[in-house]
């Protein structure tokens, strides 16, 4: 190791990897005020391939805690056996052992621990996130025939890697042409001697078909692995030593003002970490992100900034999201408000995930602001079945659906925010009830935003189509049902899209014209309803004019579908869109109520002209 002293509270280092990596979760740990873990395995892979042919990999700070300040910080471990979409590392107790922090590097130097020591498991595609089949735990490995001097048709040339390096769950099988070695097993030789003598045994095990081209290349590159973990310094790192937490922090900003960019909550609960009296605001914050996306009847998707946010909105402080204004007075208003502002929040999401939304289908985080501002101005939950609540829920599910399908928060929305904040806290003055009316008019006179809808907005959500997102959303709208959280509903053909496929629809004397609009057509609303899981499994691909006559008498108005059995069969299809988009039109007259004047007898206004549940 070589040290060269810069300035008076900072030094130069230059170390190993083995020496390094030896010391991550016995000295060297990381701060509150960093992140998680983010990087891809492809990110990983990318870093031992730059470290192997003898690029830069940066340089790393690192700062050095007294002994008698140990206790002082919030410290935590690096991610070893990592899992994909984790956002927790452990607190740790120092017990008396060397602490270093490190400032600058958590991503490549918890890399450097996964390829070398630990794991990365990843979630395979087309697998929901809750079985447990979906997630493989994967080591490095690397293929010691691989010449990184050659093009191959396997490399990933498209991001630069020309080693063999890859994840796999278990060891990739070696043949004439792979040899594959596990990265990690090179920390078993910390002997020289010793490792040399490994790399013969390896090649003398090999048959004898192997060339001497490939042995030259296995050599060439385990002695290359040794000599970039073991021999080479490549680590090169600043040591801080100033005790100064403020200091620190300065040089932690402005060290990750490059590469992959921190998020404004990081650098958020830095601030309030240090401010905070007696909670740790780190885990307080994390835990409750944690119980927000797994926590709660449906799974959702939400990440630190929202909460953050909603702190500023909430506690009646400037809601423009900026470091600025988070100034020390915020973050103690913050702190006495914090009861307020995760119980508003929690009922929020709560609410919302009953509408059946969850990450799967809501499209702007920002539009459940000004439903938690609603909620904790009135602070109770909408959750029963009085007439209140049951009037209430109706009214935010509408606007909230409304401003979801027209991107009422698309772009900038902190001046869209602040108006709607304004107006619910003027209204809230006035009256319990949720100002849905005075919102609609508001932003639609003061920002140019249309909640509800009419001729000028009502075809983009008749072009909604089975792919999108914002499907479930569309299809929902046409319903006075608003409890989709507790029954698993699936979006459903009317028509079955078994049945319109080309093939299908040639031996119905139809044009080629007539067949191809059919095709492209199946999958738009006019041609999509929400259905039970369990009921639309058992619908299947039956014929809908056989599968309708088993159903009661209303499922025709309550899911508005045309009435004309000779539209039900799949050569009338754009006839049956036709006639169903008709009825829709007509229901989106009496979905959003008539925009009134808000007092306290116009809120109540709204609600009774909501139109009865069918």
């Amino acid at each position: 190791m070589r040290q060269a002293n810069i300035g008076g509270t900072m030094s130069y280092n230059s170390a190993t990897v083995a020496s390094v990596v030896d010391q991550i979760n016995r000295s060297y740990f990381l701060p509150a005020i960093q992140r998680p873990y983010v990087w891809e395995p492809d990110q990983v892979v990318a870093l031992f391939d730059s470290l192997l042919k003898g690029y830069p990999i940066s340089t790393f700070l690192f700062w050095e805690i007294k002994p008698e300040n140990r206790r002082n910080w919030q410290i935590y471990s690096f991610a070893e056996q990592f899992k994909y979409g984790e956002i927790h590392n452990e607190q740790v107790e120092p017990d008396g052992r060397d602490v270093v922090l490190v400032l600058d590097g958590q991503q490549r130097l918890t890399s450097l621990l996964i390829g070398l020591r630990g794991s990365y498991t990843i979630k395979l595609k087309n697998k929901r996130w809750d079985n447990p089949a979906a997630w493989v735990k994967q080591r490095m490995y690397i293929d010691l025939f691989k010449d990184p001097g050659t093009e191959d048709t396997e490399d990933r040339e498209d991001i630069g890697i020309t080693y063999g390096l890859k994840f796999s769950a278990e060891k990739p099988k070696s043949d004439e042409r792979h040899l594959w070695y596990k990265v990690g097993d090179i920390l078993d030789f910390d002997d020289e001697d010793q490792f040399h003598k490994h790399v013969e045994d390896i090649l003398d095990r090999l048959p004898e078909t192997i060339t001497k081209g490939q042995l030259s290349i296995a050599r060439r590159t385990m002695q290359n692995l040794y000599r970039k973990i073991w021999k080479d310094e490549v680590i090169s790192y600043y040591m801080e030593k100033n005790q100064s937490y403020d200091r620190v922090l300065d040089i932690f900003i402005r060290a990750n003002d490059g590469g992959t960019k921190l998020s404004k909550s990081d650098l958020l609960l830095s601030m309030i970490t240090s401010k905070w009296n007696g909670i740790d605001a780190r885990e307080e914050i994390y835990d409750f992100v944690e119980r927000l996306n797994n926590g709660l009847d449906r799974r959702n998707n939400f990440e630190k900034d929202f909460v953050m946010r909603s702190c500023l909105l909430i506690s009646d402080l400037d809601h423009i999201y900026k470091v600025g204004n988070f100034t020390n007075d915020a973050l103690a208003t913050i702190q006495e408000r914090w009861p307020d502002i995760r119980a508003a929040i929690e009922r929020t999401i709560r609410l919302v995930n009953g509408f059946g939304i969850d990450r799967d289908t809501l499209t702007s985080v920002n539009a459940l602001l000004p439903i938690a501002y609603y909620l904790s101005k009135i602070d109770r939950a909408l959750d029963g079945s009085t007439s209140f609540e049951v009037r209430n829920r109706e009214l935010i599910r509408r606007w909230l659906l409304g401003a979801l399908l027209n991107g009422v928060f698309g772009g900038n929305s902190d001046q869209t925010l602040g108006v709607a904040r304004q107006v619910t806290k003027e209204a809230c003055e006035l009256s319990d009830d949720f100002p849905y009316a005075a919102l609609c008019e508001a932003l639609l006179r003061r920002r140019g935003r249309i909640v509800g809808f009419d001729a000028n907005n009502l075809d983009a959500l008749l072009g909604t189509r089975y792919t999108q997102r914002t499907c479930f959303l569309a299809l929902s709208v046409l319903y006075d049902e608003h409890n989709w959280g507790s029954t698993l509903y699936h979006i459903d053909h009317i028509i079955p899209k078994s049945l319109c496929t080309k093939a299908n629809l040639q031996g119905r004397g139809l044009s080629e014209e007539k067949i191809t609009k059919i095709v492209s057509s199946v999958d738009q609303v006019g041609n999509l309803q929400l259905l039970h899981g369990r009921e639309n499994l058992e619908k299947g691909n039956v014929d809908f004019g056989e599968w309708i006559d088993t159903r009661e008498p209303n499922f025709l108005q309550r899911h508005l579908i045309p009435a004309s059995r000779h539209l039900w069969k799949p050569e009338m299809l754009l006839e049956f869109i036709a006639a169903r988009e008709a009825l829709i039109r007509d229901r989106m007259r009496s979905f959003t109520p008539p925009l009134r004047a808000v007092g306290s007898e116009g809120a109540g206004d709204v609600g009774e002209s909501l139109p009865a549940a069918r």
